[in-house]
């Protein structure tokens, strides 16, 4: 088995969950990540935890979403109950064909997202994590060797997360007290919104790994403006490209994509919330240099700025501010690496990808 596995596997049981002897660790990975599950599960077993680890099939799943009424959809009550007595959830993702599901249709994917939604919310209480095992399908959906893919996945995933998170410490500390976020790029993306009142978190690898982001939640009412999503987004194994959102009084009226928009159009009715924004994202992981069509990287790509329509995190939020809910949680990106800029409080923080704190930085354009 290759060492970089192994050390995967501390940096999710360790550094990511914390597991501790006795802890109920729930770990699901598709058959194409059975090695790094078995790492995985080897390194709890050392602990003394109480782990289960259920290997899935994209396959499978595709069947039974084909073969079920739109109607018959309930929340899987055995699923919650395991959810309820598990300390620790660790999901693995790996494909051999990310097309897979690609023609479940859109209302089917709806329905199933809304009855999983307390299993979601329930998950979402626990000490969590997602992270990815560089299967070939996913090389190649970033036009990658299986091996030269690996090299990326472990570069990204296998680095110094204390020095990370003291980096992006920059960049939470202007968040932290601001109001007004405003997004420019070129001529198709301006638009503004509040987070005043909203802790922004510093993502270094607790729940997503690779981590690599700095994110918080903006006051829903608050975004107005135009944003072009200049990086392709996959829903539903579906490719969506250049979606364009346009907002007012912080709701989507209008929206277009130039290919499969009728997903997009899906995605935005499928519950109230999911016409706004709940999540704005600043990617700040350099050895991420690259749009692989997988946004659990794609995100936290340096240059990048991402948002989110539908459900915002709890913790994204502040006391007295009203939390998105929406049983979508769908992040989109804008290349921030040529005339862009992030002005916080009228102040510019980044100019074409460059934060104000690095070397190299403009202060005027």
């Amino acid at each position: 088995m290759d060492e970089r596995l192994h050390e995967h596997a501390e940096i999710i049981v360790d550094h990511c969950t914390r597991v501790e002897p006795g802890d109920n660790v729930l770990v699901q990975a598709p058959t194409e990540a059975e090695d790094l599950g078995v790492a995985v599960m080897e390194k709890l077993g050392d602990i003394g935890a109480t782990a289960t680890l259920n290997l899935g099939s994209s396959r499978a799943s595709r069947a039974y979403q084909l073969a079920m009424d739109d109607d018959d959809w309930e929340t899987p009550e055995h699923v919650l109950a395991m959810a309820e007595k598990t300390d620790v959830s660790i999901s693995i993702r790996a494909d051999s064909n990310t097309f897979e599901s690609s023609d479940v249709p859109p209302e089917t994917n709806q329905a199933r997202q809304q009855e999983m939604r307390p299993l979601m919310d329930e998950m979402m209480d626990k000490r969590w994590l997602l992270t990815q095992y560089p299967a070939p399908g996913n090389a190649q959906d970033a036009e990658m060797s299986t091996e030269a893919y690996a090299d990326f996945v472990f570069d990204a995933v296998n680095k110094d997360w204390d020095e990370q998170e003291a980096f992006q410490a920059n960049m939470v500390e202007i968040l932290d007290d601001a109001d007004e976020v405003r997004i420019v790029s070129g001529d198709t993306t301006d638009v503004t919104m509040s987070v005043g009142g909203n802790p922004t978190k510093n993502d270094w690898a607790e729940h997503n790994l690779p981590g690599g982001e700095v994110f918080t939640a903006p006051r829903p009412e608050s975004v107005e403006g135009e944003v072009l999503f200049d990086m392709p987004v996959m829903v539903q194994s579906r490719e969506i490209t250049n979606v364009r959102l346009v907002f007012e009084g912080g709701e989507v009226v209008e929206h277009s994509a130039d290919k499969n928009e009728e997903v997009l159009t899906s995605v935005l009715n499928t519950d109230e919330g999911a016409k706004r924004l709940g999540e704005l994202g600043i990617g700040m992981n350099r050895d991420i240099d690259r749009f692989t069509y997988n946004m659990l990287f794609d995100e936290k790509m340096g240059d990048t700025v991402h948002m989110a329509i539908g459900r915002a995190y709890d913790d994204t939020v502040g006391e007295d501010n009203e939390v998105n809910q929406s049983a979508v949680h769908q992040d989109m990106i804008v290349d921030m690496s040529e005339d862009s800029r992030i002005e916080v409080d009228g102040e510019v923080v980044q100019r074409n990808g460059t934060f104000k704190f690095e070397d190299g930085f403009e202060e005027e354009a």
